[in-house]
């Protein structure tokens, strides 16, 4: 069974919790159903992990090289995870950046991600449902 990584960032694992109006009502937790639910035809299962510390996302990245690709929100380490963006530069598979909220329409500071340059695409202002939209991308352009 092939393994798709789905990884989130700083402050995603109080969805629901975290300003509603901004992120959504949906948990971390309904999320990784909803991306489950997106793969398991194709026979996917997912690997879900999301920490507040940039060096354990990396961590998980660089043990899951042979994932079939990564949907990532790295929520404000898009702004200055460079870390994080050296580690994606040598990530073997396909990925997507994705946001809850339209970063675009937000504070200045938010306009621009650090990673997006290395991903394969990036989904953002959608809600919850970005997740889904990106495990679908994936589901066209991953080869396994």
């Amino acid at each position: 069974m092939d393994e798709l990584l789905l990884l989130n960032g700083p402050n995603l694992g109080i969805l629901g919790r975290r300003e509603p109006g901004i992120y959504g009502s949906a948990t971390l937790d309904d999320i990784e159903k909803a991306v489950t639910a997106e793969v398991a035809a194709r026979g996917w299962r997912v690997t879900a992990f999301q920490s507040d510390a940039e060096s354990e996302l990396i961590g998980v990245l660089q043990d899951k090289y042979d994932t079939v690709g990564a949907i990532l929100n790295p929520g404000a380490l898009m702004i200055a995870g460079w870390s994080l963006r050296d580690a994606l530069a040598n990530y073997p598979r396909p990925w997507i950046e994705v946001h809850l909220s339209n970063v675009w329409a937000r504070e200045q500071f938010r306009h621009e991600s650090v990673l997006a340059p290395l991903a394969t695409g990036m989904v953002a202002g959608l809600g919850a449902l970005g997740y889904r939209l990106a495990a679908r991308a994936l589901l066209e352009v991953s080869p396994a």
